[in-house]
């Protein structure tokens, strides 16, 4: 669990008895690739750690699949908005490969909030931080053109090109794969 606290220390300090119970909270599961972390209809009432493995963050609208992001090991994340809202997903989170994570659940989460102020603000950071996430992914998919996108993608995920098919990646990047072959082929 050294991961999380690493992590963690990046964002917010907690002290010795925040962190052991912080700590304590966490279960860890493992997922075999292919396997859903969360489906659509379902409500997220966890946050978690990837300990090691791949996942997408996924939704489908006639018979396209449109990808908001991928987490990699050493990331914490949730489907923010059904988390907040406590309502049912529209997206889903799949395991591209067997995947290790670490779930606190959000009831824990909460109790953990209320009895330590250190541990309230990692997660109001950590919301900002999915909130500043989906406005440059927003902003991106508007702004920008399918190359620079491509671009962007390959300069701050260089090492996911090895772990993700084509498909994804051009799922991801909002274009075709044979659009996706002809800016790879222009580098």
């Amino acid at each position: 669990m050294k991961e999380i606290l690493e992590y963690i220390s990046k964002i917010t300090l907690l002290d010795t008895t925040a962190r052991e119970d912080f700590l304590d909270a966490f279960e860890l599961k493992n997922f075999k690739k292919g396997d859903f972390i969360l489906k659509a209809d379902q409500v997220c009432k966890h946050y978690y750690f990837i300990k090691s493995g791949l996942t997408k963050s996924h939704f489908d609208k006639e018979d396209k699949e449109f990808i908001m992001t991928f987490f990699k090991e050493n990331m914490m994340f949730t489907e923010i908005s059904s988390y907040l809202t406590e309502r049912p997903s529209k997206y889903m989170i799949m395991a591209l490969e067997d995947t290790t994570v670490y779930s606190i659940n959000k009831i824990k989460i909460i109790s953990l909030c209320k009895k330590h102020h250190s541990i309230e603000s990692l997660f109001s950071k950590l919301f900002s931080f999915a909130t500043l996430g989906m406005m440059k992914r927003i902003s991106e998919m508007l702004e920008e053109d399918a190359t620079k996108r491509y671009k962007n993608f390959i300069s701050e995920n260089n090492e996911l090109l090895q772990r993700i098919s084509l498909g994804d990646l051009s799922n991801y990047l909002g274009i075709t794969q044979v659009s996706l072959s002809r800016i790879r082929a222009k580098k």
